[in-house]
């Protein structure tokens, strides 16, 4: 699957955190976009329940105002990613659903790449006390990251400015900065020109390998 621009792949998984006693967890679901690995919704719980995925989705749809058949949602095959509930949500909204193959372990890479980031923050503890604190934590975190981590698989944007059409006017002041700086010290770059890191063109989730995109426009033609 290929993303171009925002809102056309989001991928969403559910992960447990840990709560204030041994065998006490929340449950954190998030939708991400793969474009701009912007958080679209997310949402802390007691429990993992499709109907609380169905509700999160169908309010996620409405804040970003997407229309029927402009987007595939792709997850995991987790319980309530496969059930019947979210299934019949998807169809009545008009997104087309993905899973991950069966027995693949990094189907979902960008929903896992942003789980990891949340974990490995200085500030995440061990525990959380209650739901509440869970929900101050990501309230916080998710801000963060959507508007201040400037995120290496997007040109070192952030994921709001790549997300609401703000890259290509960043890149270009970007650009200006480098060619003043060049202009005064070509010495300091070794008389090569800088560039900035550009924003990928696209997304792919399960990218074919050259020779079957090499089959693939055989076939087209």
């Amino acid at each position: 699957m290929l993303a171009e621009r925002s809102n056309e792949i989001w991928t969403w998984d559910i992960t447990k955190l840990k709560g204030p006693v041994k065998w006490t967890y929340f449950y954190l679901y998030v939708i991400l976009d793969i474009f701009s690995r912007y958080v679209v919704g997310w949402m802390v719980t007691h429990r993992e329940l499709a109907a609380l995925a169905g509700k999160l989705i169908d309010q996620t749809y409405e804040k970003q105002n997407i229309h029927p058949e402009q987007l595939t949602i792709h997850a995991d095959r987790g319980s309530s990613m496969t059930s019947k509930t979210v299934a019949f949500l998807l169809s009545d909204l008009g997104i087309t659903k993905s899973h991950s193959r069966p027995h693949v372990s990094n189907d979902n890479p960008y929903s896992e790449a942003q789980f990891k980031t949340l974990k490995y923050r200085p500030t995440f503890p061990q525990r959380f006390g209650s739901i509440e604190d869970v929900r101050s934590f990501c309230q916080d975190f998710f801000r963060w990251y959507n508007r201040e981590h400037h995120h290496s698989g997007i040109g070192f944007l952030t994921p709001e400015d790549v997300h609401y059409g703000r890259a290509e006017q960043i890149i270009k002041d970007r650009k200006d900065v480098l060619d003043a700086a060049y202009e005064k010290h070509p010495e300091r770059f070794k008389r090569v020109m800088p560039r900035p890191m550009a924003l990928p063109s696209a997304v792919w989730i399960n990218k074919p390998a050259p020779t079957d995109q090499a089959q693939h426009s055989c076939r087209r033609e």
